[in-house]
């Protein structure tokens, strides 16, 4: 019987795309079972910053080897906790910056939308102000005395009467040239176009 150790297949990982390979399987052998799923992390928390030492021993009093180290951790933890203070400043500004920019979005759009909602209204105004003049117009056309409407009548067809003769007597024009023409034997058109040439 083949061992169990044979069974197993040894799996190289040569780059990133093997190893992603190799967990996707894993996950994919299971898929019942849920997968880990990190909790978000934690914003560090720093110790306060260190007391000062007023009675610091000099080079000659007796400093073991030891206080430069400590000095050294110190001074790390500080420089950490200092860049710490400031990433968090520079958050809070970008965060108060977006918010203001927010705001000041809002505030134009809202500006914005005022001005169209007013010049929509002006047009409303506008349009309603025509309407009661027209219905105005109408109602007052009816209760004027009968003598006036007569008049603008007899004026409108006087008017129609005179465009319609002016017409009548173009088509007329027209109709006699085109008719002396038609009747016009050849020599009695030269005569006619020479005339016209003489004349022009």
């Amino acid at each position: 019987m083949a061992s169990p150790e044979s069974d197993k297949q040894v799996t190289v990982v040569r780059n990133a795309t093997d190893l992603q390979r190799l967990k996707l399987e894993k996950l994919m052998k299971n898929p019942d079972k849920l997968a880990f799923i990190p909790d978000r992390p934690k914003d560090k928390k720093f110790s306060d910053p260190a007391e000062f030492v007023r009675n610091v021993m000099g080079s000659s009093a007796g400093a073991g080897s030891g206080e430069f180290h400590v000095y050294r951790h110190i001074r790390r933890r500080e420089y950490a906790r200092q860049e710490f203070l400031q990433n968090c400043k520079e958050k809070d500004d970008q965060d108060v910056a977006y918010h203001r920019r927010l705001e000041e979005n809002r505030r134009a759009v809202e500006e914005k939308a005022a001005k169209n909602r007013a010049k929509r209204q002006r047009q409303k105004e506008r349009q309603k102000a025509k309407r009661q003049k027209k219905s105005k117009n109408s109602s007052k056309a009816p209760e004027s005395s009968p003598s006036e409407s007569s008049e603008e009548e007899e004026e409108e067809e006087e008017e129609r009467k005179g465009s319609e003769g002016e017409k009548n007597k173009e088509t007329e024009t027209k109709g006699r040239g085109n008719k002396l023409t038609e009747e016009q034997t050849e020599p009695e058109r030269m005569v006619t176009q020479s005339k016209s040439a003489s004349g022009d």
